[in-house]
Formats: C-alpha cells, sequence, structure tokens
C-alpha cells in the first residue's frame, strides 16, 4: 500500500498511539508538524518528512537516472519515494543503469507510479543535486537566473524539477559554487543581480590569475 502524504496540521491518525518523530497530539488526535510520508502501520505515529525529495507533479520535466531494466521498460532514478519508468519503446538507444536522461511525466497513478515519456538522453557530462524546493530560485522569473549562470559559467546547464542539474562543458566549478551560494541565500531578495555581480568578480579573478601564469 502507498504511504500516504501529509502537509504540517494534517491529521495523521485518531487512532491511540505512541508519538514518533514529526507529530503532535492536540484534542486525542495525532497530526504532522512536516511535509512528509505517514508511517502509522506499529505501535507508533510518524512522518518521515521529505525535505529533499521530490513529489511528482504531471507535466514536470525531470532528470532521471536509469537504475534497472525490467522486461519492456526501465526505471528510472527520480530522486523521490515513488518509482517511474519509461517505455522501451520511447527510446532509440539501449540503456544501462547509471545512464542520464531527461523525461516528462505524462501520468502519476493512485498509487504514485510515475510514467515519463519524451526521453532524451544526455552523454557524459555531471549531475549536480539541489533541494527540489529551491528549483525555482536556480531558474528565476522567466529564466533569468538561469540564463545569467549559462553566460556567467559557459556552462550547458539542463534544471529537473526534482532538484537535479545536469551540465556539461564551461567552468563546471564555479557554477557549483554560484548553485550554493544561491541555495544558501534563496530567502534574500535582489539574489539574481547579487550573483551577476558574484560570478563576474569571480571571472576577473580567474581570468587574472590565469594572465599571471
Amino acid at each position: 500500500m502507498a504511504k500516504r502524504i501529509v502537509i504540517p496540521g494534517e491529521l495523521v491518525t485518531e487512532e491511540r498511539k505512541k508519538l514518533g518523530s514529526h507529530v503532535f497530539v492536540r484534542e486525542g488526535k495525532i497530526y504532522s508538524d512536516a511535509i512528509g510520508l505517514v508511517n502509522d502501520e506499529s505501535d507508533f505515529a510518524s512522518v518521515v518528512p521529505l525535505e529533499g525529495k521530490y513529489i511528482p507533479q504531471v507535466g514536470d520535466v525531470l532528470i532521471g537516472v536509469i537504475s534497472a531494466e525490467k522486461f519492456s521498460v526501465y526505471l528510472v532514478d527520480i530522486n523521490s519515494f515513488y518509482p517511474s519508468v519509461i517505455s522501451k519503446r520511447d527510446l532509440r538507444e539501449i540503456l544501462k543503469p547509471g545512464s542520464v536522461v531527461s523525461a516528462k511525466i505524462m501520468k502519476v497513478n493512485e498509487l504514485n507510479e510515475v510514467d515519463l515519456a519524451n526521453p532524451r538522453v544526455f552523454f557524459g557530462g555531471e549531475i549536480i543535486q539541489i533541494s527540489p524546493v529551491k528549483v525555482p530560485r536556480i531558474i528565476g522569473r522567466e529564466g533569468s537566473m538561469l540564463n545569467i549562470l549559462k553566460e556567467g559559467t559557459k556552462c550547458s546547464i539542463i534544471v529537473g524539477r526534482n532538484g537535479r542539474i545536469w551540465t556539461k562543458g564551461g567552468d563546471i566549478e564555479l557554477l557549483k559554487k554560484a548553485i550554493k551560494k544561491i541555495e544558501d541565500e534563496a530567502h534574500l531578495s535582489n539574489l539574481t543581480n547579487k550573483m551577476q555581480d558574484f560570478l563576474k568578480v569571480k571571472t576577473a579573478k580567474k581570468n587574472e590569475q590565469e594572465g599571471e601564469n
């Protein structure tokens, strides 16, 4: 049976159980204090936080990693608690575990199993992992932050809604520093302009050092 997702303040169970993590009691009922998966199959009631994990949404484009081959499909790790598959009919290439693809979520069924389509296979490059909740900050309004990252690092960058970023070429180490800075300062205003200045300073310093060698 698929585990139920709850949000802070949502009822976990009306049964009398021992309290595990991320739950509290109010008027004899047990509620969640986090976004997560309910675990109430024993004498304890608890919630496993979903922070860092992706909750599938139809229409999202993801970066996935092939985890296994099974009959007519590939199993894909999408940084989620839920399984996902790509039909072999949608691919020209023969993939192996570890292959990196982007794909679009076409269907999420009642068991939260995910069907992916429109796959694109990536060769080479590197994956950077971030929290899915920080993805909008990495992209920016109308793609403004993403464009600054591309221009400032000269990297090819594809951002998945599941918190995975595929990149190739350019200054990947600078890109990692920039993404870490965005994650740490996501709560600040005017972050796009600050990031533009950050990349200019780092690039100028690197060019200066290379000129001295």
